[in-house]
């Protein structure tokens, strides 16, 4: 999520009413798509379900980052953060077709809203990078037309992701739109960096930009101010579909809930445990926390510094491969960035997050994982 300074908290206390709204209506919205709609200049409105990539977990139609039937065992910002549909856009081809059309609902934000005042844009991505964006203002119900370029794609949609946007219907202009063909499934775990904190664009974020290197599709599952090895997070990954998963928490281990370092090498111990037992031969990457320089060597409340607590991660994956994991590959963090990739001394500027997708994309195809 590209937040442009926003505090976790003061975003969580935002969002909340709002997405229960969302949630609320969400009989209003699956009536609207049964009255499919015809207008003058093109065709039916399209379920957009089929379009969408980097889905999760659905409750009553609207994608979210936890599983539904199991939030009352996660941390409250957990729950908070995972109603933000973080890494979820539309992917298409559209052969023929001048423009795409985008009926959707979001949040209006209030005078005093934290997030007001962040841009409401929709990106077009192709295979060569971004084509175009499109800026509009947050409206309970709009239509948004985008132009394309003339190819056929495919092509991926980035929706602004702060209003919670819920996707009414999906149509071509000029010719048909189809959903793109499915890619690997990628499942991404990790606190505010893989949320994509301090990126300018949703499209930005190091997981966004790792998927495109790898064709994959990311599922976006980075809980800002969390993901802190909580074990029913284990066990709802290992629930989940994928074809490839990353973990890459820690960071907040340091701060945000303090951890010792053998507490944090046993939690890393069992989440892995728990992530097997529904993936015991899914291709999958750690990536231990990368450099915060205010933490590397600065002992928390429990005495522990980052740079302790990332050897305690590091070890307890490097134990697992050489018990016999063959699919489990550990990607060090502390030196993939520089004090000149962060926004704020924690967080990935663009380059930054550039560097660090690119990064693991680099590290999941020297293990063979892209080789599917």
């Amino acid at each position: 999520m590209s937040t442009r300074g926003a505090g976790p908290d003061a975003i969580a206390d935002t969002v909340s009413d709002a997405d229960a709204h969302a949630h609320a209506n969400t009989d209003t919205v699956a009536l609207a798509l049964a009255d499919t709609a015809v207008l003058a200049d093109g065709g039916q409105w399209l379920d957009p379900g089929p379009f969408l990539r980097g889905v999760a977990w659905l409750d009553g139609g609207r994608p979210v980052r936890a599983d539904p039937a199991d939030t009352m065992r996660l941390p409250w910002d957990t729950g908070e953060r995972a109603t933000l549909p973080i890494g979820v856009r539309l992917e298409f081809t559209a052969p023929g077709a001048r423009a795409v059309e985008i009926r959707y609902r979001a949040t209006v934000p209030g005078p005093t809203d934290a997030l007001r005042d962040l841009a409401h844009g929709f990106a077009l991505w192709d295979r060569h990078g971004v084509v175009s964006e499109l800026y509009t203002e947050p409206a309970a119900e709009a239509v948004v037309r985008i132009e394309l370029p003339g190819d056929s794609g495919p092509f991926t949609v980035h929706p602004p992701e702060t209003q919670s946007p819920l996707i009414l219907g999906v149509r071509g202009i000029g010719g048909p739109v189809s959903p793109a063909p499915p890619t690997t499934r990628w499942v991404v775990h990790g606190d505010s960096i893989t949320e994509g904190w301090w990126s300018t664009r949703p499209a930005h974020g190091w997981p966004s930009v790792a998927g495109r290197a790898l064709g994959w599709d990311t599922v976006n599952l980075g809980y800002a101010g969390a993901a802190r090895g909580e074990l029913a997070c284990a066990e709802q990954i290992a629930g989940l579909p994928a074809d490839a998963l990353t973990l890459a928490f820690g960071t907040n281990c340091w701060s945000r809930v303090p951890f010792s370092a053998p507490l944090l090498y046993e939690t890393t111990r069992a989440f892995l445990e728990l992530v097997r037992q529904g993936h015991p031969r899914t291709p999958l990457l750690l990536l231990s926390p990368v450099l915060r320089p205010d933490a590397e060597r600065t002992p928390n409340k429990l005495g522990a510094t980052l740079g302790a607590l990332r050897d305690a991660m590091e070890r307890a994956t490097r134990e697992r491969i050489a018990a016999g994991d063959e699919r489990l590959v550990l990607l060090p963090g502390r030196e993939l960035l520089g004090p000149e990739h962060l926004a704020d001394g924690l967080h990935p500027n663009d380059t930054g997050h550039r560097t660090l997708g690119l990064a693991v994309a680099t590290a999941m195809k020297r293990a063979g994982f892209s080789d599917r």
